[in-house]
């Protein structure tokens, strides 16, 4: 069923509606496509074949994506008897006590789950290139990284094996590999999708959960999905005056969106097509009337966010190994795992509780510092990142002491959006000369998913991407 393979979720879900395909045969085209390109790509690191076939077979819940294949991130998103390693070897074959609300609710809405997408040891860099796994590669040129950490399913949705893959973002973590793979990937706002039950606020608020998608429309309907208002959560995301699904195609006004297309630190990345990217998108936004001048919050680039950022992650990193350990029955030596997350460990063992409330606490000033531009502006437009998709092995390549100097340097415009909590979304609007994609981001204020999915819709419709693929898979 070639005839399949690019067809997005919602055009999926609406010919299974029409009884024109039964998910069964869905699921199996999928599994197809999976064991065809994916030992070129190695995003899929575990599979369910057997218990998707059952439920596709079955009586799926009759939600708005009944029968649609899914890859789920192995990386949060549980499933009860089922193993997660996170990235990390020890866990490869442990299995979870609980199934999490974000998977239940993706079962409710009908998906059939696949298996499971590979990421970085604990999510905690840029690149999906885990030290017990296979390194993800890039469809668009295998020789280049996906990004990371949702990098397996970029990979994975890029080359259409799914139309839609489970995502989370903690620094960038949805918007980096939709970036490199040429994707649309929105981190929604802090507490709109639950992580519960066993998480309350990961990497202190910054992590997200979300899908990356091929269309703004698939984007939209997923996320209206799956953000359903769970009990007993540490706090809500504003209401949304409307599902997100009747937001695309609808006319955004005109905007005030203020243009970034450079770091704002000294010996950053600033790589020519992503500052082209930004100036193609300024251009393009214009054109459709909105006002666009250069303009950014002055808090943007302050110099201790790195600091009090990578703070959290290392507090939250030795909490987690500390968790499955307890799940594992045994330590977790340092010869198990990467040179980074040990010495985040050692970071993270060594952190008083008052240098973490702290950090915390610069955090929450900084983020009103933050927030204040965006009462002038409806939007931030940057390029996603600061060079386009490196060659697998780049961010170790210099040693483990300048791996963080790299993976720094590689993002200067997506973890401040973890920290305010504020939505960001990439978006394919430009690729290099030699093909790669190159991903421009938009960031909205507070609790405005809206008005990202209205002006995203708009740009999809002014310059179309979802006809560009991967020429090994074209």
């Amino acid at each position: 069923m070639a005839e399949l393979t690019w067809l997005d979720a919602t055009a999926q879900a609406d010919l299974v509606r029409r009884g024109e395909v039964s998910p069964k045969e869905l699921t199996e085209a999928a599994i197809a496509r999976i064991e065809a390109a994916n030992p070129r790509l190695d995003a899929v690191i575990r599979t369910r074949f057997d218990a998707a076939r059952q439920e596709a077979d079955g009586d799926l819940p009759d939600g708005p994506f009944r029968g649609v294949p899914i890859l789920f991130k192995d990386l949060g998103c549980t499933v009860a008897g089922e193993p997660a390693a996170f990235g990390v070897g020890p866990m490869r074959d442990v299995t979870w006590p609980v199934t999490s609300y974000l998977a239940g609710q993706f079962r409710a809405a009908g998906f059939v789950a696949l298996g499971r997408t590979n990421v970085p040891e604990l999510g905690t860099t840029v690149t999906t290139e885990p030290r017990s796994f296979p390194p993800a590669r890039n469809p668009w040129d295998t020789s280049r990284s996906t990004g990371g950490s949702s990098g397996g399913s970029a990979a994975a949705v890029a080359a259409g094996l799914v139309a839609v893959a489970h995502a989370n973002d903690g620094g960038g973590s949805i918007r980096i590999p939709a970036s490199e793979c040429g994707l649309v990937g929105l981190k929604p706002t802090r507490g709109r999708v639950s992580q519960g039950p066993l998480v309350g606020e990961a990497w202190a608020g910054g992590v997200a959960d979300g899908v990356v998608t091929r269309t703004v429309r698939d984007t939209a309907a997923v996320l209206d999905v799956i953000s359903g208002r769970m009990p007993g959560e540490p706090y809500y995301a504003p209401p949304l005056p409307r599902p997100l699904a009747q937001e695309v195609g609808a006319d955004p006004g005109r905007l005030r969106i203020g243009v970034l297309d450079r770091p704002g630190v000294e010996g950053y990345l600033d790589d020519p097509p992503c500052r082209a990217a930004v100036a193609g998108a300024a251009r393009l936004l214009e054109s459709l009337g909105h006002h666009v001048e250069e303009s950014a919050p002055a808090a943007m680039f302050e110099q201790e966010f790195v600091h009090h950022f990578t703070t959290l992650i290392a507090a939250d990193a030795e909490a987690t190994f500390q968790a499955f350990e307890m799940l594992l029955g045994r330590p977790i030596g340092e010869d198990e795992i990467e040179p980074r997350n040990a010495a985040y460990r050692q970071a993270g063992r060594a952190l008083s509780a008052a240098a973490y409330l702290q950090s915390r606490t610069w955090l929450s000033m900084w983020s009103r510092r933050m927030a204040g531009w965006w009462t002038d502006h409806d939007l931030l437009l940057t390029p996603t990142l600061g060079a386009r998709p490196p060659e697998l092995g780049w961010f170790t390549a210099a040693g483990p002491d300048q791996e963080g100097l790299r993976i720094v340097s590689f993002i200067p415009y997506t973890a401040q959006f973890n920290m305010t909590g504020q939505p960001a979304i990439s978006l394919p609007l430009h690729q290099t000369p030699e093909g790669l994609p190159v991903g421009v981001q938009l960031a909205a204020a507070y609790g405005q998913e809206d008005i990202l999915i209205r002006v995203a819709s708009q740009l999809e419709q002014a310059a179309p991407w979802s006809d560009h693929h991967p020429p090994t898979h074209a």
